[in-house]
């Protein structure tokens, strides 16, 4: 209930649609300092960096990403039926949008200046695929880390 309830909020869907994978543009960067006021958006976690990707919360971590600007496409393989996670921190301003293909599943991040934004959304898969594929589409001074866990 509460994946359908993240998935309906952040606009997801389970749609299988098809969809070829670009080239990783995306570079490692040295993040600017967070902010030790503390604040009151949503997607505000205190403690939560670029600089590291951020831990899993509940399985086994697939694919770790820290301190990337720009575009990527980077590449899951063996992904098994069941929960598929995605945590993402970023920072600077502009929006980060993350797509999985050819799964369906795609949210949008806000970024903020010296401020690290972040987001957690799962699904669940009806079935196993052998390829899969996570786009990042980003401004470049959008710096952002992620783990995907299932």
């Amino acid at each position: 209930m509460i994946a359908a309830l993240l998935l309906g909020i952040s606009g997801c869907s389970d749609d299988d649609a098809k969809s070829q994978p670009t080239s990783t543009s995306a570079s490692p960067v040295k993040p600017m300092p967070t902010s030790t006021t503390g604040s009151s958006r949503a997607e505000h976690i205190e403690g939560e960096t670029v600089t590291q990707a951020p831990k899993p919360v509940d399985g086994k971590a697939v694919l770790r990403v820290a301190s990337r600007t720009g575009n990527a496409t980077l590449p899951l393989s063996d992904i098994g039926a069941g929960r598929l996670a995605i945590q993402v921190n970023c920072q600077g301003k502009g929006t980060l949008t993350v797509s999985v293909t050819p799964i369906g599943l795609s949210f949008p991040l806000e970024c903020v200046d010296h401020e690290v934004s972040s987001t957690y959304n799962e699904i669940r898969l009806k079935r196993a695929r052998s390829e899969a594929a996570i786009q990042i589409t980003a401004p470049s001074a959008v710096i952002w880390a992620l783990t995907v866990e299932q």
